[in-house]
């Protein structure tokens, strides 16, 4: 018989002292970073919870507060070729604040003396100024105009102390996130016509951290909460499933790392100088791969990451085109590259996430100038040649675009020029001809890429021969 789960129930009555506000209590930030929180208190002296802070004025806060912050992680995938199904309660979440309903509480968290970090997952348009957000007596509706409006709230109540100031490991996907984060704060300093000793606390008292996550966090597993649900003993409206790969890299330095030891704790927490061969690395290998397998399966009938890669043809099509054309492109270490690599295709093959190739051909376009053009580019650089299996998958890509294959409609999404563009060139039958018009068109790539040599007569075969064999 089942319990409903909360800290009565579980008879968990432990207490620390909460080191981390964290703004969102969305599915990843519980599934990784909170996850993440719970380890090190396990296994090191960290010995800290965390306050959530609810960004927007709807979230699940409330019912987070139902469970005492009390949920499951289960992580369901692979791991060195084993199926993983393990379960984890979290028991670090201390508590939350609503700053729209009690901004009085939302700024006494910035009193707590032991407070020292912030994680944040606000989305990729999270981190951007307001100029809506006038005054810092009235709570901002941006999370950076929070931020602000709470360290100065900070910084007066401590007397500008130095020790006070805080670190900042922000999840939101976009480059520079900590950069960013801490130069919109600025600029609602100066947007609000703060002491400019504060601005000076904020630059050079608080540590804003660059970082990159990796982790696929889907969510309520509800294809299996019965069976979680029987593992665990409790109900637990709260659970959250995610995939047993996690990284987390973080431009940092070496104080950081002893206040927040995860990388002791046996976790993939890298801290770095700096993190762009490491984004390099996620964008050419995982999303490069995402995106020139997706066309290429498609076409040949198939429609999940997984049987794509379970595939013959197509599983040997990735492998290929990831060892032996974009890893040869970087520069990081060859043994570190690989065993990236094999743990991507290890993730592509998760059987308990079902990841459509529709989703990924969203925008294929944009995603392809930056995921795949950028290992051609290197690659003929570098060698001299063009690599085979990308150039497959650059005209399985533009065939895709015709919106038909073999009497069937394909799921065509990107914006409405694109899809003009694409309709006109295909009026057309000479596949060189159809290549060159695409590889030449600047809007696409930043420039006009059929000056490399052999590109667009490589493609326009491979066009041909998608035709004659797929």
């Amino acid at each position: 018989m089942s319990k409903k789960l909360n800290r009565i129930n579980a008879a968990y009555k432990q207490t620390r002292p909460v080191k981390v506000l964290q703004f969102g209590d969305g599915n990843f930030l519980r599934g990784f970073a909170d996850w993440i929180v719970d380890i090190l208190n396990e296994k090191t002296d960290f010995n800290g919870d965390i306050q959530i802070v609810r960004p927007l004025r709807k979230g699940s806060a409330k019912k987070m507060d139902d469970q005492d912050g009390l949920y499951h992680v289960a992580l369901m995938g692979l791991h060195n070729g084993e199926r993983i199904s393990q379960t984890r309660l979290i028991t670090c979440i201390s508590g939350f604040v609503d700053p729209y309903e009690r901004g009085d509480l939302f700024f006494k968290t910035a009193e707590n003396p032991h407070l020292k970090f912030v994680f944040s997952n606000t989305t990729e348009s999270g981190i951007a100024f307001n100029v809506n957000d006038n005054d810092p007596n009235i709570m901002p509706d941006s999370f950076p105009g929070k931020v602000t409006a709470l360290l100065y709230h900070r910084y007066k109540t401590l007397n500008g102390d130095p020790a006070a100031g805080l670190i900042f490991l922000p999840c939101e996907l976009i480059e520079k996130n900590g950069d960013t984060l801490k130069s919109v704060i600025l600029q609602y300093c100066a947007h609000w016509n703060l002491p400019s000793a504060f601005a000076q606390w904020v630059r050079e008292n608080n540590t804003f951290c660059n970082s990159l996550v990796d982790r696929i966090v889907p969510g309520y597993p509800k294809d299996s909460i019965e069976e979680i649900t029987e593992k665990t003993g409790y109900e637990d409206n709260q659970v959250v499933s995610a995939e047993p790969f996690h990284l987390w890299v973080i431009e940092a330095p070496e104080e950081v790392r002893k206040l927040f030891p995860a990388d002791k704790a046996g976790l993939s927490v890298i801290y770095a100088k700096d993190l762009t061969p490491y984004r390099t690395q996620k964008v050419r290998i995982l999303n490069g791969a995402h995106s020139a397998l997706t066309p290429v399966a498609y076409l040949r009938g198939l429609r999940t990451v997984r049987e794509s890669v379970e595939d013959g043809y197509c599983g040997a099509f990735v492998k290929k085109a990831i060892f032996e054309e974009i890893i040869p492109t970087l520069d990081s270490p060859a043994d570190e590259l690989n065993r990236f690599a094999k743990d991507v295709l290890e993730r592509f093959q998760n059987p308990f996430i079902r990841h459509e190739l529709k989703n990924i051909a969203l925008n294929s376009i944009s995603k392809f100038k930056v995921r795949v053009l950028p290992s051609i580019l290197e690659y003929n650089k570098r060698t001299g040649r063009l690599p085979q299996n990308l150039i497959v998958s650059f005209a399985a890509m533009i065939r895709f675009y015709k919106g038909e294959w073999k009497g069937e409609q394909l799921p065509v999404n990107d914006s409405p020029e694109v899809i003009a563009f694409f309709n006109e060139v295909w009026k057309g039958d000479n596949m060189e001809q159809i290549a060159n018009a695409v590889l030449a068109n600047e809007k696409f790539w930043g420039e006009d890429i059929t000056k490399i040599e052999g590109l667009a007569q490589r493609v326009g075969q491979s066009l041909d021969e998608i035709e004659r064999s797929f």
